[in-house]
């Protein structure tokens, strides 16, 4: 009876230990398949496609010049930024992202051109943000177009991996379509060119950017957990990178393909499978919404007394975008 009793115990102990792990991180779902969009670009080496943007010492490249490791420490963070601007575009890097208490930490991988058009930049962002506890990355979304500043125009996302234990793929495909956040080829949000976004919409080249900063002021839980430098330095590890798409010149000038705005089969990135999501995109968009997504702007009618034009929008009520929407969360 005593042996009953103990493996009774143990059994009880460990469904209970499961259950607080699950509730901890959030519950845990199996991916829907989707066709792989990486797949379809070729992979460009860090040395041959970048230039340090900031804190060169801490960038160490790696594998023959494939691959690269960015570090934050106390003295500095890093970046390196693409070689070339483009129009538009296909961008992915896989990444893994520092272990640990990583509160304050950012990750970016994002398109900007505030370097030429300071006043009245365009940006497309993927920011990675480090938490408190239980190991936990947040992935966030934002655009802005023509310096609309103003109007953050962020979505938050719990991941459904441990994005610290392995590589996975953060992409960014804009074209004059749309613009289309992905996480190892699942899309997470779609941004219609729509009349109602056309403002705002990035129309300017950029250049990409793959960063880790210190973001304390606001990155974790609106700044009030900082950077512990305790547990630095912060290393993030990025391969796998991919930049396809419209090449603007020296002088400025895109070539004459790239300023299409009908759908083209000659057109690598702009062309008619790039245009729309596909039955399966869709899917998987409507799953990551649905499971991971915890705040939208669109949302948060505390921020916005009235929403932005294009959170109303006839488009994106007809996507579903915000169907079974997860109640937002102070993060």
């Amino acid at each position: 009876m005593a042996i009953f009793h103990c493996r009774f115990f143990f059994s009880s102990l460990f469904i209970f230990c499961k259950i607080v792990n699950v509730y901890s991180s959030g519950p845990v779902y199996t991916p829907p398949d989707v066709e792989r969009l990486t797949d379809r670009f070729n992979q460009v080496s860090v040395n041959k496609s970048c230039d340090v943007f900031f804190g060169g010492s801490n960038i160490h490249v790696t594998n023959n010049g494939t691959n690269a490791d960015l570090s934050l420490d106390k003295s500095s963070g890093s970046g390196l930024v693409s070689k070339n601007k483009y129009y538009y575009g296909f961008f992915n890097a896989a990444l893994k992202l520092p272990a640990g208490f990583t509160s304050g930490v950012v990750v970016a991988y994002y398109l900007s051109n505030a370097d030429v058009f300071p006043h009245n930049h365009d940006e497309i962002d993927i920011e990675l943000l480090g938490h408190e506890k239980r190991r936990e990355w947040v992935l966030q979304t934002n655009i802005y177009g023509n310096g609309s500043v103003s109007t953050g125009r962020e979505e938050k996302f719990y991941l459904w991996f441990d994005p610290t234990q392995a590589f996975h793929n953060y992409s960014i495909l804009w074209n004059n379509h749309h613009i289309v956040f992905l996480v190892d080829n699942i899309p997470v949000r779609e941004v219609v060119h729509s009349n109602a976004i056309a403002s705002v919409y990035p129309s300017k080249a950029m250049s990409v950017y793959a960063t880790i900063w210190d973001g304390s002021e606001w990155a974790t839980r609106g700044g009030k957990y900082p950077v512990n430098y305790n547990f630095a330095p912060f290393i993030v590890s990025m391969r796998g990178i991919q930049m396809e798409g419209c090449v603007v010149n020296q002088k400025g000038i895109t070539a004459t393909s790239c300023l299409r705005g009908t759908p083209s089969s000659l057109d690598p990135v702009d062309g008619e499978q790039f245009a729309k999501l596909s039955s399966q995109e869709i899917t998987g968009l409507d799953w990551a919404r649905r499971k991971h997504m915890f705040y939208s702007y669109c949302q948060d009618k505390s921020r916005y007394k009235v929403l932005p034009r294009e959170c109303n929008s006839t488009e994106l009520i007809n996507r579903n975008v915000f169907r079974d929407f997860i109640a937002m969360r102070d993060f």
